[in-house]
């Protein structure tokens, strides 16, 4: 179980494979086995790190009264620092796209490239997605009576049952969940309210240069879908692809890995001829 110390804690993380680095951050409550298909697979030409964020798995918690995404992005320049990454491709999916968004608006040297998946986008927030934002804190609180565990299970029971195909493989997303140490319930409290105050972030898009994919599940809420637009009109000087993962709800790498996977690797295959040094 390697861990590395980075700013204050100790970051549990896997490295596989070599060539070109990879970076996967994980979503919310969910642990660095998120990204298995996707290294499994890419292992063979990448080098592939995945972490558990802060408050997270085998990561664990820490004695900071609260969390926020500067500290997210504080915590991935740490680690990359400690294992001696440098220009990696970041890919995050939702609560990692928004730490993928934050670290790559403030370090858009230190990245090729950057895939953003089923991810959200910062202010100006419209009133739907705001109440979005706003029921994570009340599932926090929730979980000291019902934790988070059973709280998702019957949240992607009832999203299924209101819009069939809307939660994807809820089995193996639900498996994730659980493969990772219980998150106690004060650290479920600091990551839902740092999520919930994400909307309100001032993340500037504009400095980010290097390409950009953005993907998102075909059954994705179209309160979350709408977010893919935006966030392509804020890179106003990234190269911005867009792809829709088929058969696929929130968690796309999950839904349907191989597509994902394909993607990334044709994406990162493309970044590579771009950076190739011309003679």
């Amino acid at each position: 179980m390697p861990r590395t110390e980075t700013n204050g804690i100790r970051t549990y993380y896997e490295r596989r494979g070599s060539g070109p680095p990879i970076v996967f951050v994980h979503g919310m409550f969910m642990n660095s086995t998120q990204w298995e298909p996707q290294v499994t697979a890419l292992a063979d030409r990448f080098t592939t790190i995945t972490y558990d964020v802060r408050g997270h798995g085998r990561t664990g918690g820490s004695a900071l009264e609260a969390y926020d995404f500067d500290l997210y992005a504080d915590d991935l320049e740490a680690l990359l620092e400690a294992l001696e990454v440098e220009r990696p491709i970041l890919c995050g999916l939702s609560m990692g796209g928004c730490i993928a968004q934050v670290y790559a608006a403030r370090h858009p040297d230190r990245i090729s490239g950057l895939v953003l998946a089923d991810t959200f986008a910062a202010s100006p927030t419209p009133t739907s997605a705001r109440m979005l934002f706003s029921n994570l804190r009340f599932i926090a609180r929730l979980d000291r009576v019902v934790r988070y565990p059973t709280l998702n299970r019957v949240q992607l029971r009832v999203g299924d049952l209101l819009s069939p195909g809307i939660s994807g493989d809820r089995e193996r997303i639900q498996a994730v969940l659980e493969a990772g140490p219980t998150i106690p319930h004060r650290e479920v409290l600091k990551i839902a309210r740092a999520m919930a105050a994400f909307p309100n972030g001032d993340v500037d898009l504009s400095r980010i240069e290097r390409p950009t994919l953005l993907l998102h599940g075909e059954s994705l809420p179209s309160v979350m879908r709408d977010m893919h637009p935006r966030l392509a009109e804020q890179l106003t000087n990234a190269a911005v692809q867009t792809d829709v993962v088929p058969a696929a709800g929130h968690a796309s790498n999950i839904d349907n890995p191989e597509f994902f996977t394909d993607r990334v690797r044709d994406f990162a295959e493309t970044v590579l001829e771009r950076d190739e040094p011309t003679t």
